[in-house]
């Protein structure tokens, strides 16, 4: 199958179990500022049922979470895009940099030329410019009509500042896990997380208590033998700590144990950590598949103009609990870490190293851009309602909360029966919850 789209590019489409798939290609500004100078293509994949290939159907754009991460693949009609195809034309965005959006990596930015450079270019990579990339692609698509967004984890923060900036191009938002704090900084996410980490951590040692001394040994291995993992990678007992990104997720603390579970095998030289475990351990810890999310993770929060500084790894001096020479010293259970960049990861991982002057340059960057209008959020008159997870290991839902109170109109769904992920694992039931509230169906 095959069509043209309103800019003369030829379309791809294709079939799978429930689904007609289309792929289109844009041509955007990579500075909206300069709508003439240069461009970088986004991708964005179409979704509809079977049969509504013809039908005028309203549209809904899906942001994903990150930042740095492309959108999901659909594998046939499942969770909740069989749910949103039922009513809608579903497009799921390659956010700029990300998947097929003129992907920003090791291998493409240094033809950008060199580390200022390429921190020049990924300044333009934050949801100020994905949100001008959506209302370049919007009239486009949709000949000028509104559209729904479903954003998640930053997807969310991304509609947040849609809602500040363009609500007119809105006909209905739905978020989950992505409500951000207005005005908090990168230093007040961080002080706001260290606890949530250290309250998952120690529920995953309620639920595995054995654990506690696996953890232990690993972390006391590694600080007398770092290791290398597969790929490169350079292991230690901090390395170690960040496993603890996947506590946030739906089965986080299972997958952690088994990891953990079968770290250490005899060999002639003593035990040593596990080939299974170490590739394990990097395919956890990679950022070779979503480098921006390293990158300009911290960028997400600054918009008082003034640097972050690589807040996550300044403020962790303020949790001494976190420290697993402290921990491993006083016979304390050794604390996991969340989804928190420092920067020795710059330096450990094979997929960031080439950009670590480039990280640098970005943890230094000032005067990034406020990226909410509270005064406009709180006039809002598009229909919002936002899935806030009551344990959001990732997004603090204090911050949420207080959020929702300022935007006009939106309604809350509070739960603890999801992770953060919750719109991948509770699918069509969070999508249908969200919709009914927005609709004040409920």
């Amino acid at each position: 199958m095959g069509g043209t789209e309103p800019t003369g590019v030829l379309l791809t489409s294709y079939r799978q179990p429930g689904l007609v798939l289309t792929d289109h290609r844009f041509e955007v500004p990579l500075d909206h500022t300069d709508p003439g100078g240069e461009t970088i293509e986004i991708f964005a994949r179409e979704a509809v049922a079977p049969g509504k290939e013809k039908k005028e159907l309203p549209w809904l754009v899906y942001l994903e979470g990150g930042p740095g991460c492309g959108a999901r693949r659909p594998v046939g009609a499942t969770d909740w895009v069989s749910r949103a195809v039922e009513e809608y034309r579903v497009l799921l965005l390659d956010q700029r940099g990300t998947g097929r959006s003129t992907p920003a990596d090791r291998q493409t930015l240094p033809l950008r030329g060199g580390p200022q450079e390429q921190a020049d270019y990924l300044a333009h990579f934050r949801a100020d410019a994905i949100v001008r990339d959506c209302e370049w692609i919007r009239p486009r698509l949709t000949g000028g009509a509104p559209w729904t967004v479903l954003g998640q984890s930053f997807g969310g923060f991304c509609a947040v500042h849609y809602l500040s900036t363009a609500p007119e191009a809105l006909e209905t938002v739905l978020i989950t896990g992505g409500l951000p704090a207005l005005d908090a900084t990168a230093d007040d996410v961080y002080r706001a997380a260290y606890p949530r980490v250290e309250r998952k951590t120690r529920a995953h040692y309620a639920r595995y208590p054995q654990d506690v001394e696996t953890a232990g040994s690993i972390a006391a291995h590694l600080r007398e033998h770092p290791v290398e993992l597969p790929g490169g990678t350079r292991l230690t007992a901090e390395g170690f700590q960040a496993l603890g990104h996947q506590l946030g997720g739906t089965g986080g603390t299972h997958r952690l144990h088994y990891l953990l579970e079968h770290a250490f095998v005899p060999t002639s030289a003593g035990p040593r950590l596990s080939d299974a475990f170490l590739e394990g351990a990097r395919s956890a810890l990679s950022y070779a598949t979503n480098p921006l999310y390293a990158l300009l993770h911290e960028a997400c929060y600054a918009q008082d103009g003034s640097a972050t500084q690589w807040a996550a790894q300044r403020v962790r001096a303020e949790f001494p609990q976190f420290d697993a020479e402290r921990a491993l010293d006083k016979g304390e259970p050794v604390l996991f870490t969340g989804e928190m960049i420092y920067p020795w990861m710059l330096d450990a991982d094979p997929a960031l190293r080439p950009l670590r002057e480039t990280g640098e340059l970005l943890a230094a960057r000032k005067g990034w851009p406020r990226l909410y209008d509270a005064d406009r959020l709180a006039a809002n008159r598009v229909p919002v309602a936002a899935a806030v997870y009551h344990d959001d290991m990732y997004v603090d839902s204090g911050h949420s909360l207080r959020t929702a109170r300022t935007i006009g109109g939106l309604r809350t769904w509070v739960t603890d029966e999801f992770e953060h992920d919750g719109v991948r694992t509770g699918g069509t039931r969070v999508f249908d919850r969200l919709l009914a509230l927005a609709r004040n169906e409920v």
